[in-house]
């Protein structure tokens, strides 16, 4: 690690609403506030108000790290995409880590972003591995595409990235627009494919980082009838954009479609043994 890794400034930005667990935030916040390279900065957008038990978990790490948390509040859930335009606007350091409140990040995850980022990338991921009740047995892992060549193949097809795992650059975010609020359950891979459009250089780093929590019926609630319009709408827009061809949003769409329409079982086999990898 070298000195300007060692001494580099980052903000984490988290978002957070009322249904989020106060145990599963605790042990995301330990995560950050655990790595080699400390956060200067942790910004979290409060989506709406929140319940008694995690405006209580907030104020004692408020307390005990004082001067460390910025919130954002306002009064009505919004939504992912719209917390995190805020949080992006709010973020004091030019370095951004995303994280989310209910995942677990291995310690030493920003001394490799950081230094990923001081090689010269504007956005960085990593493999993640994802768990039901322990980082330690997870039940899937990742194979995201390497090197920026990969990156820019993958992102016609599917999203080349894992949310929770990225860091990026602010002034690179912005540029392409920040995140927006127009595609429910795409708002990441959206924001991603507006940065690679706008020259970004990126890289997944060949690693798990990031253990990611899922629930039991995870897998189950990315299909049905209510998951599809929000394909459409997201993959014609890559469409119309021109960043999809039109054999790139078939390839994309058709088996997306498929696999959303099928039953909850076959679903989650299909997502943790083929679409992980």
């Amino acid at each position: 690690m070298t000195t300007s890794v060692a001494t580099t400034a980052y903000s984490v930005l988290m978002s957070i609403y009322k249904k989020e667990n106060p145990t599963f935030l605790r042990q995301a916040l330990d995560s950050m506030l655990a790595q080699t390279v400390s956060p200067t900065e942790i910004v979290m957008v409060k989506d709406g108000p929140l319940t008694t038990e995690l405006e209580s978990v907030l104020f004692e790490y408020n307390s005990q790290w004082p001067n460390l948390f910025k919130f954002v509040s306002y009064s009505e859930n919004h939504g992912l995409g719209y917390a995190l335009h805020k949080g992006v606007l709010s973020c004091s350091n030019e370095i951004v880590a995303r994280m989310d409140t209910d995942d677990v990040a291995r310690p030493d995850r920003m001394e490799k972003q950081l230094a990923a980022i001081e090689s010269g990338l504007d956005m960085v991921g990593s493999d993640v591995v994802e768990f039901i009740d322990s980082p330690e047995t997870p039940i899937a892992s990742t194979n995201l595409p390497k090197g920026l060549d990969n990156i820019l193949a993958c992102s016609k097809r599917r999203n080349p990235f894992r949310h929770p795992s990225m860091t990026f650059k602010k002034t690179k975010v912005l540029e392409a627009g920040n995140y927006s609020s127009e595609y429910l359950y795409f708002e990441d891979w959206d924001l991603f494919n507006r940065m690679l459009a706008s020259g970004c250089r990126a890289d997944n780093l060949p690693e798990p980082l990031v253990a990611m929590r899922v629930s039991s019926d995870f897998y189950a609630r990315r299909g049905g009838p209510s998951y599809l319009p929000h394909i459409w709408k997201f993959k014609f827009a890559q469409l119309r954009t021109g960043w999809f061809s039109p054999v790139d949003f078939i390839a994309s769409f058709v088996p997306h479609a498929v696999v959303c329409a099928i039953p909850n079982g076959l679903r989650s086999f299909v997502y943790k043994k083929l679409l992980r990898k």
